[in-house]
């Protein structure tokens, strides 16, 4: 099954590393590590992780306050967040 990041999650992804760089030189490279292993867990189980909608569903990324949402379909998986989530939780109410 082949992920795909929706180009709003991938800008969300690349902000998301560049500010824990800059926080901690190798913590962005950490943060990605982290984010493609949550990915890889999706992969192997997508329909393991929380329903947060019919069609979405979240994954946590370990030691990171971050999520991804996501939809499965028959042969891709589509993240469309990569969520911070220490923002305002109504603002992933617009994925649903």
């Amino acid at each position: 099954m082949n992920i795909r990041f929706t180009s709003a999650a991938r800008r969300e992804l690349a902000e998301a590393v560049e500010y824990y760089e800059r926080t901690q030189s190798g913590l962005g490279n950490r943060f990605l590590r982290a984010v493609e292993a949550c990915a890889e867990r999706i992969e192997r189980y997508p329909h393991m992780w929380a329903k947060v909608s019919p069609r979405l569903r979240r994954c946590l990324v370990h030691r990171f306050p971050f999520a991804l949402f996501y939809r499965s379909g028959d042969d891709e998986i589509l993240i469309v967040a990569v969520a911070d989530l220490r923002r305002d939780p109504t603002r992933w109410e617009d994925l649903l």
